[in-house]
């Protein structure tokens, strides 16, 4: 199974957001966090993580940009847990098994999202509608990816070892050896 994981590139995430989640964190969308926002009372931090930000499951920090990667199933149904114990405490879940449906819920969306190869790295861009919170998921390229050209590639070393093998062989044939 895929699920997002945190990734920081720069130190940017520490200086935008008001708590930032640590690189290698599971993340997901968490667009749920944003539900009750006013963003006339908001503050530029609060506005900015609504706009561009994943939310990490184990500080429940944000995050810029995630990394697809593989999770075992033992690290994702800790993960539920983790999730709805934290949407009990923090959101008024009105049960633990109710909230243990939504946490997983969102897991298997989050992991919806990482159909890319591993390794891929996805924003995600939310706006508020008159329907309510739209968000977008995208895959980040760098920005030169395709102005580079190869510049080398790798060769077995096979050739120069035989080679080497028949001209120590052609030797210990030799008379005089």
């Amino acid at each position: 199974m895929r699920l997002p994981r945190a990734i920081r590139l720069d130190q940017s995430d520490l200086q935008v957001f008001s708590k930032a989640c640590e690189s290698g964190e599971w993340a997901i969308p968490g667009t749920f966090a944003f539900t009750d926002l006013e963003a006339e009372s908001a503050d530029n931090k609060l506005r900015i993580a609504f706009g561009s930000a994943w939310l990490g499951l184990e500080s429940f920090g944000f995050t810029t940009l995630v990394e697809v990667a593989e999770i075992d199933e033992a690290d994702f149904f800790r993960l539920v847990e983790q999730l709805a114990r934290h949407l009990v405490e923090h959101y008024g879940a009105p049960s633990l098994p109710e909230a243990l449906l939504a946490a997983r819920g969102e897991l298997e969306d989050a992991a919806g999202l990482c159909t890319q190869k591993l390794g891929s790295l996805l924003a995600i861009e939310r706006e508020m509608t008159e329907a309510g919170i739209a968000e977008r998921i995208r895959i980040v390229e760098p920005q030169r990816a395709k102005d580079h050209a190869r510049i080398w590639t790798i060769a077995a070393e096979e050739d120069a070892e035989e080679e080497g093998a028949e001209e120590e062989g052609a030797e210990d044939k030799s008379p005089e050896g």
